[in-house]
């Protein structure tokens, strides 16, 4: 793992009594999911929703691809999705490379497809895309919905077996903003958090 994310993450695991206990019990129920997956000898599979696939779903697609490498939990697949297609934002993937991800672009497009390393392994494969495009998962996964309007207009998804709400506001409202930069990095370190919480208990 990258020594920048690495540290990062070790920083992250002193500040868990900062999570209610609220938000812990609704986190817990994606471990439970994990572990239940692998009792069963089945890879987890997590797709992580919001409205444009842009900022949060990505944010918690790679935060859960690198928690998981973390800890040592294989059998991990992360994805993300929203409900249209847009493309990854520029200032969410500007914080990723602030927190120490090398984010590599792969095709020149409007809607680029970016490869994003936390590691020397697999990267985390960042396009927008609806959330039941062809290269996610169509049964047997964990649908974690980042933000609360994909939550209320995504009333059903087909072959989810857990639904999750872990809502965080949109750093979007800060964009062109002097606190622009801040606010993106706030997001991508509270996802970070959860995220990082929830596979610290699935062992």
């Amino acid at each position: 793992m990258h020594n920048k994310i690495s540290h990062y993450l070790d920083d992250l695991r002193d500040q868990f009594d900062s999570i209610s206990t609220e938000r812990k019990e609704i986190l817990a129920q994606i471990a439970t999911y994990i572990r239940s997956k692998k009792a069963a000898g089945k890879p987890a599979d997590l797709v992580y929703i919001c409205t444009h696939n842009s900022r949060r779903s990505h944010f918690g697609q790679v935060w859960a691809k690198t928690a998981a490498d973390y800890y040592g939990i294989d059998e991990v697949n992360t994805f993300s999705g929203g409900t249209e297609a847009t493309a990854f934002n520029r200032n969410a993937i500007n914080a990723l490379i602030r927190a120490g991800f090398e984010v590599k672009q792969m095709t020149d497009s409007e809607n680029p497809v970016y490869h994003v390393l936390h590691s020397e392994g697999e990267p985390s494969v960042c396009f927008s895309k609806v959330y039941d495009h062809a290269s996610n998962p169509a049964s047997e996964f964990a649908a974690i919905m980042t933000c609360s309007d994909a939550e209320e207009n995504c009333p059903f998804i087909p072959g989810v077996e857990l639904r999750v709400g872990t809502t965080y506001d949109d750093p979007k409202e800060f964009d062109n903003t002097p606190l622009q930069d801040e606010k993106y990095d706030e997001r991508c370190k509270q996802i970070a958090l959860e995220t990082l919480y929830a596979f610290s208990i699935i062992r």
